[in-house]
């Protein structure tokens, strides 16, 4: 049975597509995507380009005995002289209602170990990976540091100065809600409206689906989604609940048309901010 992944046709119209192999001859891993064709010039990034045999340095300096490698505050990925790329620091905050998985997908991201049981995080937690990746219109990749702020929604609702603290700098904010909980879904418009200010409009917007894996205990369909992005034009990506899912090689597969999504989404904001990309970006939605 294929993975089913959301793409976008034409005028924004959300189609299902089996999971492919984007890569061709030069790809390591079969990879799905979570996002559909896209007219060459308006991509930002060469997607797939880590797990690809001219990744292949930066995909290793990320790896640690064929596992991701957990980095310090002050630590940074190793590589040549020769390889050294440009850093570019992003902050992404976290918010969704208990339950839903944001430190397991802070864990699913980072290739670290899911936690056994859920447990409410009593503040906040800063977790910081690297994800390499190659813009198109560069000759050299760009490596991205991503800090991901979680917060309890107990804590976030709780003490007033943890929200600001959370988006002071932020450049994204992620809105969880879980493919087994329905709730958390028709809470997701309630919950951007509560978090959101008129202030935030540089701060991009994603919708994340985590448990996307447990489909015998789906409470959200694909027409919902499809229903929601229609509504609101926002990409909602999907993410596993499976324990240990982006730990090896094979299971970045898993995890990188998320993160590739999520850094090129940050980027092409820079692009059209710093005036080098244009605003319209086609079909797709931000």
């Amino acid at each position: 049975m294929g993975v089913w992944t959301l793409g976008w046709g034409q005028k924004g119209t959300p189609q299902l597509r089996d999971a492919v192999t984007p890569y061709g001859k030069g790809g390591l891993f079969p990879v799905p995507q979570v996002w559909g064709p896209m007219a060459e010039q308006d991509r930002a990034l060469e997607p797939g380009w880590l797990l690809s045999l001219a990744g292949r340095p930066y995909l290793d300096s990320i790896l640690h005995k064929k596992q991701r490698r957990v980095f310090g505050l002050l630590e940074r990925p190793a590589l040549p002289p020769a390889l050294a790329v440009p850093t570019v620091t992003y902050k992404l905050f976290l918010v969704g209602r208990s339950g839903v998985g944001k430190t397991a997908l802070v864990a699913w991201l980072g290739g670290t170990s899911t936690p056994p049981a859920h447990h409410e995080t009593l503040g906040i937690e800063a977790t910081t990976l690297f994800w390499p990746a190659k813009p198109l219109a560069s000759g050299r990749p760009v490596l991205f540091q991503l800090h991901l702020w979680d917060c309890g929604d107990g804590a976030l609702r709780k003490f007033e100065h943890l929200l600001p603290a959370c988006k002071e700098e932020a450049d994204a904010a992620l809105f969880l809600f879980s493919f087994t909980d329905r709730a958390s879904f028709e809470e997701l418009p309630a919950l951007m409206d509560r978090v959101l200010s008129p202030g935030d409009g540089d701060l991009i917007r994603v919708v994340v689906g985590t448990k996307f894996d447990l489909a015998t205990h789906a409470a959200v369909t694909e027409e919902d989604v499809r229903t929601f992005e229609g509504t609101w034009g926002l990409r909602v990506l999907r993410a596993g609940g499976t324990p240990g899912a982006g730990g090896a090689r094979a299971g970045l597969a898993r995890v990188t048309p998320v993160l590739d999504a999520l850094v090129e989404g940050l980027w092409r904001r820079d692009q059209v901010t710093a005036g080098v990309t244009r605003v319209d970006m086609g079909d797709t939605p931000t």
